[in-house]
């Protein structure tokens, strides 16, 4: 199965949380038809992204990332690769990468999604349809940043910074109540 395939597959069979969320979901669905190159950073102005908030198994605290090029303090994620057959994948593929966390469990059904403008390729406005998942670690786990990031850190989820945005949070409190009402929804890690 393509990548593309794959997130028509993950997003027909999500059921959004509230009715804003099936909105994206929709038009999510209508780019994928649209545009058979949408998962790829050379689709413009808008494409799909994957990125996971990462959450202590304990719900106490999330990782984030200071980003260095947005200068904020986000979930890790970002641009899918051809290396990538699933979003979960992407989304594990660059958590590790920016997180430094090998012990991740992710799960494979989105939390949310999220449509941001960002200034990335030739046309503007331009997007990133974001395809939001729950990354699971040990709590304290060590962070080691990339090359993308200033800085990761982790934060009490009652004591996120002062300019975190209204997404971040959002996707962090969603995070803990699936954590918190499904613990056994997220995989085993696969170093057990």
């Amino acid at each position: 199965m393509s990548l593309h395939a794959d997130a028509r597959r993950v997003l027909t069979a999500w059921s959004p949380p509230d009715p804003s969320q099936d909105a994206l979901r929709e038009q999510y669905l209508a780019h994928l038809e649209a545009r058979q190159d949408a998962m790829w950073r050379s689709c413009h102005p808008d494409h799909l992204t994957a990125s996971a908030i990462v959450i202590a198994e304990d719900a106490s605290a999330v990782a984030l990332t200071l980003h260095a090029k947005l200068g904020r303090w986000l979930q890790f994620g970002g641009h899918c690769e051809p290396v990538d057959t699933s979003v979960v994948g992407a989304a594990e593929r660059e958590t590790r990468e920016e997180s430094g966390i090998d012990s991740l469990r992710l799960d494979p059904t989105p939390l949310l999604l999220s449509r941001h403008e960002v200034p990335c390729g030739p046309e503007r406005p331009a997007h990133h349809l974001d395809v939001q998942f729950l990354a699971v670690a040990p709590a304290e786990a060590p962070l080691a940043a990339s090359e993308e990031s200033t800085e990761v850190r982790w934060f009490a989820l009652d004591d996120l910074p002062a300019d975190t945005d209204a997404t971040v949070r959002a996707l962090s409190a969603a995070a803990a109540r699936r954590l918190r009402d499904s613990p056994r929804r997220v995989p085993s890690s696969r170093n057990d």
